[in-house]
């Protein structure tokens, strides 16, 4: 019974999605700013909607991370009513031309960004992720096909009610916003395999979700990956800038993918960084090595598997180093090609870190938590990508675009 419900909203998104690629940018503009208007309106429902997810949530026991990410406040829906319209200020992709020329016969070529057509998103908890990902999809003129968690319906189907207001206030077809509300794992699978109607399928989750991706998907995918980010401060770093660093990296946050994970301490600064940054990190469960355990009383054992996990709490695995280089050798061994930090004010040692770490992001002397769609200017972001193909790092509006070729000739013959 699924699959065929599936299929025909599916094909109810393909054919809205014409509609969204032809639409000027003054159109998707307008749609993107009456969503806003409608989520600050609507914003007693939606948070109505969330505190009933949030309340079955805690009865089935989602602990102190999950509850973060799953719960909204009326600071969270007005961020995401901004998102919106941040969003709609951006200059529209669709039509750009990437390159181009004139060839030596007198043909001109030119590479012109054109919508993907149908995204698909699967997602975990943070209905956030529902206006940021359908924004984004609008404004690239995609058609966008939602597929949270079941903890987070209520939210989403609230979320998605002030999406679909916006496209009707701006005469386009409300089926260029859609939510699958069936959330089985076969309807999850189904989903992944939805061959000539989803363009591209953007997972964004944990470890299993993420595996289940890999094992079903048949169209194709841009993975979402893990967060095993490192702060590495290095032998010249500034320890105060680099308590300050990894504190925002490590606690302001720690349930989002951009949080730092592990520590790496240059042997000649360890004893002091330890002594300014225990105090720091009081309520972070702190792991580590054996050198690190050496100058860090009572500090936990930290396993390899530690070493290699994307905790999305409050703990934090650390080593001490005796090189830039071994640093990067521990990053390249256990990170996930997230986004990796280094704290150093010798500018060659920063140099060599950016050019030698193989990560979507690298940052010198900043948290992490930088890393971020929003941050980097890009508006919201429909996720961080660790693959090397097509789109690496946080996903804006050019990632979901790709390119067409136009040729323009005069008669032209071969």
């Amino acid at each position: 019974m699924a699959a065929p419900a599936l299929h025909e909203l599916g094909g109810r998104a393909k054919a809205a999605a014409g509609a969204v690629a032809a639409a000027t940018g003054a159109t998707k503009d307008a749609a993107l700013l009456a969503a806003a208007d409608a989520l600050e309106a609507d914003t007693a429902r939606v948070l109505a909607a969330n505190d009933d997810d949030v309340a079955r949530a805690r009865a089935s026991g989602a602990g102190a991370t999950q509850l973060d990410r799953l719960g909204l406040t009326p600071a969270r829906v007005t961020a995401m009513a901004d998102g919106l319209r941040h969003v709609a200020a951006l200059a529209d992709p669709v039509g750009a031309v990437v390159a181009g020329g004139v060839r030596p016969n007198g043909l001109r070529v030119a590479q012109v960004r054109v919508p993907l057509g149908v995204v698909g998103i699967i997602y975990e908890n943070r209905p956030n992720v529902t206006s940021d990902a359908a924004g984004l999809c609008l404004k690239a003129g995609n058609a966008a096909m939602l597929r949270g968690s079941a903890s987070a319906l209520a939210s989403n189907q609230a979320v998605v009610a002030c999406l679909r207001q916006g496209l009707a206030k701006a005469g386009l077809p409300e089926d260029a916003v859609v939510l699958v509300e069936d959330t089985s794992h076969e309807a999850a699978v189904s989903f992944m395999q939805l061959e000539g109607i989803v363009d591209c399928l953007v997972p964004r989750g944990g470890p299993s979700l993420l595996a289940s991706v890999r094992e079903h998907a048949t169209v194709p995918t841009v993975i979402d990956g893990d967060g095993n980010c490192h702060v590495y401060v290095d032998g010249a770093a500034d320890l105060d800038m680099a308590v300050s660093i990894l504190v925002n990296a490590k606690m302001q946050r720690p349930g989002v993918c951009n949080a730092a994970e592990s520590l790496l301490v240059h042997e000649t600064v360890a004893p002091a960084f330890f002594a300014l940054a225990r105090p720091a990190l009081a309520g972070v469960t702190v792991v580590g090595d054996d050198r690190a355990q050496a100058l860090w009383p009572g500090m936990g054992t930290a396993t390899e598997e530690d070493f290699a996990t994307e905790f999305l709490d409050l703990k934090l695995s650390v080593a001490v180093v005796s090189s830039l280089e071994a640093a990067v050798a521990h990053i390249a061994r256990f990170g996930s090609g997230h986004s990796e930090a280094i704290v150093t004010d010798d500018v060659h040692a920063a140099d060599r870190f950016v050019r030698a770490v193989d990560a979507a992001a690298v940052v010198v002397n900043a948290s992490t938590r930088f890393v971020d769609g929003g941050e980097l200017g890009l508006g919201a972001e429909i996720g961080i990508s660790t693959q090397k193909l097509h789109a690496r790092g946080p996903m804006g509006l050019e990632a979901l675009t790709c390119v067409k070729w136009v040729l323009r000739g005069e008669g032209h013959v071969r």
